[in-house]
């Protein structure tokens, strides 16, 4: 699908507010509401928007830290890359996970209370996670940096 520059207009636009009016929206971009309600619908049948949600704020609702964990699996068959990928889905403080090239295979991303939350969640999902030969884990400090992607 290409996007003229309206479209991308409203893309930054959602993605910085998604609870913009279309009335708002069609303000900010000099079109009409209508105009906007038929690019969004466009845009979401399209795959473009893929949905909407809210940013919620990891430390007020006690997740202080955040933990980032390689995974290596044993094997690369479909069948373990499956198994792993069903079973990592189910684990309730994971926040991201990503196939990777290069040394690791998963990229994981953790919220954690605390470093005994961790060990909790590491104990009970993270070390009984299928095909893996190979578990590293790092803390981070502190984001610095948390953004929606560019939409050009």
């Amino acid at each position: 699908m290409r996007l003229d520059d309206t479209d991308i207009a409203l893309l930054d636009a959602v993605q910085q507010n998604a609870r913009l009016t279309l009335a708002e929206l069609g303000q900010r971009l000099a079109i009409s509401a209508s105009t906007c309600q038929r690019r969004l619908n466009r845009l979401e049948e399209e795959g473009i928007i893929e949905g909407y949600t809210a940013l919620l704020d990891e430390e007020r609702l006690g997740f202080d830290g955040s933990v980032i964990v390689q995974i290596t699996l044993s094997g690369q068959s479909e069948a373990a890359l499956t198994d792993f990928e069903r079973a990592v889905a189910a684990i309730p403080e994971l926040v991201e996970c990503h196939l990777m090239a290069g040394e690791a295979d998963y990229l994981l991303r953790l919220v954690v209370r605390d470093m005994r939350d961790f060990e909790r969640i590491h104990k009970t999902h993270i070390s009984r996670l299928p095909h893996v030969s190979r578990i590293q884990s790092n803390m981070a400090l502190r984001r610095i940096v948390r953004k929606p992607p560019p939409v050009r």
